[in-house]
């Protein structure tokens, strides 16, 4: 998890919350056998080419954000790089296809199946006859029972991030021969097609040492189309080669090299000519696609973006007055600032020509960003208040501002456990109501915050004001301290926070609210030159002056409701954003979240916080009452989607334990339903049991997912069988180069 969408299993665990039962559940009409998955909201856009049309050999340069830490994935610093090594490399007993559903892997296994379910479930797994290691041992029971043994968690000496699945195996055991493994399980385990994949050799999983230690730099033992070369962390570059051993499709390509480049300098890297495939943002897209319009419409045309494009005729004859003046240190300041901004203009258009090289790719993430509501103390305790603020939201509205500047369908998430096309997939929200300004304006009524309520403010105790001042100084100064940075190099000069829907301690005729608007009109704020994948309307050149207020300027039209108070206590919300270059569309939907608050009455105050500390200073921490962040999409929600959504239980020393649920919200109800959806063999059933789960977390309304997230990528022109690949998992021994014609 992370507002980035890192992988469901790398995350840690602690603290919780109960719902109140105040309100109660509604009927669980989105839990019918009927199969409501449907198909994926968007297809996947890899270029799809048959083998033949592929050239043998050549080397794609695959951008990664960093060299990881560990090749083991089941180390707790795994991260989406270890995992991309591990598909091309190691055996995967199941892959994804293009719905998200697991497939049997005929590479390595010729079946799998049940064949006991009485007294214990036994599968029965049968390899395929030419799977080998790279050191030439057949794969076998061996292997099976080395990763069990690691997994486990019997032995702690193995520094392992989960055990899922593996908790529940009784024994391995060898077949009828040497292509068999049968495992028993001690509980019935409706997922079981999730485990040994990646499956490691016995030689990093047979003991502690080598499983902590011997895979973090280097798999010497591999059985895939691929195998590693070199991980050159000086460089950034990961190589795999063409494994001689592989038994399948020999792989199209003769080296898979996986470069470590932050993503924002991909664009920089993509016209370098360093990287043939990257995911990117926005910005980088709208690049990439201008530079094919602009070699369509001819070259020498002036650009339309970058750095010399808010240079208007006006602003340019001004500018070259200045540097032929008679003010001769005002001569020389502009035109070394000339000379600057030529030279950046010149590398930004040679960067565009070589980006003509490339087309974007896109379709959806198989994950989804959701709003988290911290239930564990204050206002959002109460589920009222919770069910108050998931009522003021629009998600479709906030779905279509930014999916469909991309051209990608702008629906929102219906499922916290599943996306279009999965199996689990229904639209269980429901259960919760769909947008509702009158709704949630009764919802707050009835848990007491009513609309011009007396508000008292606190006096410090006597002698202690200049202490209790300084304190809450100091406390300001830490929670804006780490996005200080950013903002000034983002050019906002914003101090980290700001109230929505707050007064701004000017006389006003009216109690409209305020609205958050950039300060600048001259290219705007960071937050909207990302506007495709931020919420934002597209800004169009010659715009009515003056139409972008400073923030503060009230809002014509209809007031919203006055602020809301109860206890003499206002209703205020701390909202924590991320405050990085690479954030900015969470920043602007976050600001669309606060607008849409304010209308019932619910103000917000938004703090911003450098990415490194967002997740473990705030969200992990339940430092937060609102936040954004992602979750991936999982084959298996019984067994991965649990953690998240489970109600916290206290620890041995007295805190609480929230494992992956940092809402802090949770209840016996839904705990039930995933230990019976986990414990159920009958798919069909199991399923209908999730999506009963999705229902009352629907309910308890303290996550609410919004939208699926785009997934844009830069492939290079000929490079098939990759780019946005979905729900897919990518074949490795099919990518290529298109064969010149």
């Amino acid at each position: 998890m992370s507002h980035d969408g890192v992988g469901l299993r790398a995350v840690t665990r602690s603290v919780a919350f109960l719902t109140a039962g105040v309100l109660a559940v509604p009927a669980l009409a989105g839990c019918s056998e009927q199969d409501e998955a449907g198909k994926p909201a968007a297809a996947q856009d890899i270029a799809s080419a048959k083998r033949d049309r592929i050239a043998d050999g050549g080397t794609l340069h695959w951008a990664v954000d960093n060299v990881p830490e560990t090749l083991n994935t089941f180390q707790a610093d795994a991260d989406a790089a270890t995992s991309r090594v591990a598909g091309a490399v190691l055996p995967s007993l199941y892959r994804l296809d293009a719905n998200g559903h697991p497939r049997r892997n005929p590479d390595y296994l010729e079946s799998a199946k049940i064949v006991e379910r009485e007294p214990r479930q036994v599968v029965l797994y049968k390899l395929n006859q030419q799977a080998v290691w790279s050191d030439g041992r057949e794969i076998g029971a061996a292997d099976f029972a080395a990763q069990w043994r690691a997994l486990s968690g019997k032995d702690t000496a193995y520094w392992t991030a989960r055990n899922a699945g593996y908790d529940r195996i009784e024994k391995i055991e060898r077949g009828k021969n040497d292509l068999e493994v049968r495992v028993t399980f001690k509980k019935p385990y409706a997922d079981w097609q999730s485990l040994f994949s990646p499956l490691y050799p016995k030689d990093v999983m047979g003991t502690p040492d080598t499983f902590n230690d011997s895979a973090r730099r280097r798999l010497k033992v591999t059985a895939g189309p691929f195998a590693v070369d070199t991980v050159d962390r000086k460089s950034g570059d990961i190589t795999l080669k063409r494994n001689p051993r592989w038994w399948g499709r020999p792989a199209k390509l003769s080296e898979l090299v996986l470069r470590a480049v932050p993503r924002e300098k991909r664009a920089a890297a993509l016209a370098g000519g360093r990287l043939d495939l990257a995911e990117i943002d926005a910005t980088e897209a709208h690049r990439i696609t201008s530079a094919a319009r602009e070699t369509k419409g001819g070259q020498g045309a002036p650009l339309t973006h970058g750095p010399g494009a808010a240079l208007t005729p006006g602003r340019a004859l001004r500018s070259w007055a200045i540097a032929h003046g008679s003010d001769e240190e005002a001569a020389d300041k502009e035109t070394t600032a000339r000379k600057k901004r030529a030279k950046a203009v010149a590398k930004y258009t040679g960067q565009q020509s070589a980006l003509r090289g490339y087309v974007v790719r896109k379709s959806l993430e198989p994950a989804f960003t959701q709003l988290a509501l911290n239930g564990s103390e204050g206002p959002l305790a109460d589920e009222r208040v919770r069910r108050a603020v998931a009522r003021a939201l629009d998600r479709k509205e906030l779905a279509k501002a930014v999916l469909e500047p991309l051209g990608l369908p702008a629906e929102p998430v219906g499922s916290h456990l599943a996306l279009a096309g999965q199996q689990a997939y229904a639209d269980n929200s429901g259960a919760l109501g769909d947008q509702d300004t009158g709704e949630a304006q009764a919802l707050l009524s009835d848990a007491g915050w009513v609309v011009g309520g007396s508000v008292k403010e606190k006096k410090p105790k006597k002698g202690a004001g200049a202490e209790a001042s300084k304190a809450a100084k100091d406390k300001k100064a830490k929670d804006s301290k780490d996005a200080k940075d950013t903002d000034e190099a983002d050019g906002t000069g914003d101090d980290g926070t700001y109230i929505v829907g707050g007064t701004d301690d000017k006389p006003a005729d009216d109690e409209s609210p305020t609205v958050l608007a950039p300060r600048k009109r001259d290219g705007g704020s960071a937050a909207e030159k990302h506007l495709a994948q931020d919420g934002k309307q597209q800004l169009k050149p010659g715009g009515a002056p003056g139409a972008y207020a400073p923030r503060g300027t009230r809002a014509p039209g209809p007031a919203a409701v006055g602020p809301l108070a109860r206890n003499g206590k206002p209703l205020s919300l701390r909202f924590v954003l991320p405050s990085g270059p690479g954030s900015q569309s969470l920043r602007a939907v976050g600001e669309r979240i606060a607008r849409m608050l304010d209308r019932v009455g619910i103000r917000t105050e938004i703090s911003k916080v450098a990415d490194d500390s967002y997740f473990k200073d705030h969200i992990a921490s339940g430092q937060y009452d609102l936040a954004l962040y992602s979750w991936p999409a999982s084959a298996f929600p019984a067994t991965d989607a649990r953690p998240i959504y489970a109600k916290p239980v206290p620890a041995a020393d007295g805190s609480l334990n929230v494992e992956q649920n940092f809402t802090r919200v949770g209840t016996d109800q839904v705990d039930q339903l995933f230990d019976q959806a986990i414990g159920e063999l009958d798919a069909d059933e199991s399923r209908s049991l999730v999506r009963k789960a999705d229902a009352r977390i629907w309910a308890a309304a303290a996550s609410i997912p919004l939208y699926q997230r785009p997934q844009l990528t830069a492939s290079r022109n000929g490079l098939a069988n990759a780019g946005a690949f979905g729900f897919q998992t990518p074949l490795y021994e099919d990518m290529g180069f298109l064969k010149k014609s």
